[in-house]
Order: structure tokens, then C-alpha cells, then sequence
């Protein structure tokens, strides 16, 4: 589920991530983001990227020279970025691009705003709220304040597997979360079955 909104003020689109690589001319394959990569990624199409401080492209913004689909993967080639040693400098690099208010967000994508303040509901029960939504290079994460009211904050990850249903017009959405991710996992506390130790001990038979 692709999450959207950035911490700049401006709304955003996260539309993919890159992830190797490819070939000896600049090019890199692409984790996508988007229902409509031959859209987004046209010539001229101008992203802003997340990087680490460190990088060199920190807080600069790259450009589309050419997109293809080779052997199946995404492949996307970008101005000033001509061989494998410029490519490998933004492996990892998660690309953003400013959309436009008047378009409707994809299919199963939603801006933090949208987000923030929402109920999380399990089993019909609220048991937390979205405080806000944290953008990670491997998945995105709702961070859930329990209605417990104990200060920690739970980590979600926002994938359907977990999250099948997000209700913006409801305001809550419905998580499936593994054992634990709410709750201390009950420990094993049953008494352990001593009547063995308390009966009487008996001959074996045949014993003298």
C-alpha cells in the first residue's frame, strides 16, 4: 500500500524505490509504487529523492531520460546518472513525486493526513489510534498510540496483510495484527500437573 504526504508541507507521491543496478549505462531496476509506471516515469519527469544525509544527491531531485520493462523488471535510466558507478550511488533511493491536488489518489494509496487520527480496530474493538505514518525503504509503518494510554508506541506495518481494510469516510481502519503487536503475549502461567509427584509410589509388579 503505497502511503503518501511528506514531512516538506507538500503532498506527495511515493512511486517507487531503487533497488539495483542494471547493466553498465546508468540504468536502475525499479520497486514500484505505482499502478501506472509508463505514466509517472516518462521522459523529463522530475522526482525529488530520500536519502540518507551522507548521500551526495541528499536533498536534490533527479529526472527521467527513459523508462523500459526488460526481462520483466522496471527499468528506469535518469539524466547526468551515464554508468554503473552513478547508479550504484542511489541504490536504496526512494523517489517522490509532488501530486496534484485536483488527482485522485491510486487505488490503495493514501496521504498521512488521511491517516493520522484514524481508530485502529480489531476484532471490533478500538484499541488504538494512528498518530502518524513513518516512511522506511523496506515498508511503511502506522504508528498506533494504544488505548491503554501506556506512552509506547506500536509499529504496524502498513501492508494488507495486517491492515486488510483502511475506512477513511468510517475514520478507523481494521488491522489483523500477529499474536503480541498489542499485547504482551500471555505467558504460560498453568500450574504444572504435580499428581504424578503426590501419588504414592507402588511396586512395580513382580517386585519382591
Amino acid at each position: 500500500m503505497a502511503v503518501t504526504d511528506r514531512p516538506s508541507g507538500r503532498n506527495q507521491l511515493r512511486v517507487g524505490r531503487l533497488v539495483k543496478a542494471h547493466g553498465l549505462k546508468g540504468a536502475l531496476k525499479l520497486e514500484l509504487y505505482t499502478d501506472d509506471p509508463a505514466g509517472r516515469f516518462v521522459p523529463g519527469a522530475e522526482f525529488t529523492l530520500q536519502v540518507p544525509e551522507a548521500s551526495p544527491w541528499h536533498g536534490k531531485s533527479i529526472t527521467v531520460r527513459e523508462y523500459r520493462v526488460m526481462n520483466g523488471s522496471s527499468v528506469v535510466f535518469f539524466e547526468g546518472v551515464d554508468d554503473r558507478d552513478g547508479a550504484e550511488g542511489l541504490v536504496k533511493a526512494i523517489l517522490w513525486i509532488d501530486q496534484d491536488e485536483s488527482e485522485e489518489p491510486e487505488d490503495d494509496a493514501w496521504y498521512d493526513h488521511q491517516l493520522t487520527g484514524l481508530d485502529v480496530v480489531r476484532d471490533d474493538v478500538v484499541v488504538g489510534r494512528v498518530i502518524r505514518v513513518d516512511h522506511l525503504p523496506a515498508q511503511d509503518l502506522l504508528i498506533v498510540r494504544p488505548v491503554s494510554g501506556s506512552g509506547s508506541e506500536i509499529m504496524v506495518p502498513f501492508v494488507s496483510a495486517i491492515v486488510p481494510t483502511v475506512d477513511i469516510a468510517a475514520g478507523r481502519i481494521i488491522v489483523t495484527p500477529p499474536a503480541g503487536l498489542f499485547e504482551e503475549l500471555a505467558e504460560d502461567n498453568a500450574p504444572a500437573d504435580d499428581s504424578a509427584e503426590d501419588a504414592p509410589e507402588q511396586d512395580a509388579p513382580g517386585a519382591d
